[in-house]
């Protein structure tokens, strides 16, 4: 499953798309609220976009919630079938693109998926305070593979179309019309590592 994706939005892009979709940006932000990175991992802190009055504002949190008991380990991933997320605190992870992996032999095979004709992806998520030693965290959504994914996962992050950013943000279309796999040829792959399948 997604545990890996890379985050090389350009600030110009970031406000062209968010001045498109009439989503507001809070004056204090800048392009220090959007770090590139070549490779976010579980763990790592990253910027999401999350509702804020009017706007929606960047916050970096977490990438993966704590673990829920002694044996578990971190939530990167959450199952989106047969839950509500009315009462969540939603958000949208941006992206340039996310990676999957094929091959039992390590190193697998690295795959970058990226949103066909558009500068940037969402991943639709979810957010929790801080709590603790913890600070506040997100998990990606996932729902069943899509075309597009398939042949590489039996699992995808929902990617959500910039037309539904703000809906799934403030809630405004049924879920069931947000978390469900894109149309095939929607995403983009190419393969960026070899590997020893």
């Amino acid at each position: 499953m997604c545990n890996a994706y890379e985050q090389h939005v350009k600030w110009v892009e970031y406000c062209k798309m968010m001045q498109a979709l009439e989503l507001g940006i809070p004056t204090q932000q800048s392009e220090l609220d959007l770090p590139e990175s070549d490779d976010i991992r579980i763990n790592d802190m990253a910027p999401v976009m999350r509702a804020a009055g009017n706007s929606v504002e960047l916050v970096s949190m977490n990438f993966s919630f704590p673990p829920s008991g002694p044996k578990g380990g971190p939530v990167f991933n959450f199952r989106s079938e047969g839950r509500s997320f009315a009462n969540s605190n939603r958000c949208l992870i941006p992206a340039s693109g996310f990676f999957e992996f094929t091959g039992k032999k390590y190193p697998k095979t690295k795959h970058r998926f990226t949103l066909n004709g558009q500068p940037f992806l969402a991943i639709a998520g979810i957010w929790r305070e801080g709590q603790g030693n913890h600070p506040a965290s997100f998990t990606m959504l996932t729902t069943s593979p899509g075309p597009d994914i398939a042949p590489y996962h039996d699992r995808q992050v929902v990617v959500l179309r910039p037309v539904d950013w703000s809906a799934w943000i403030n809630l405004t279309k049924p879920e069931s019309e947000l978390l469900k796999p894109l149309p095939a040829g929607s995403l983009d792959e190419e393969t960026v590592r070899p590997g020893n399948d």
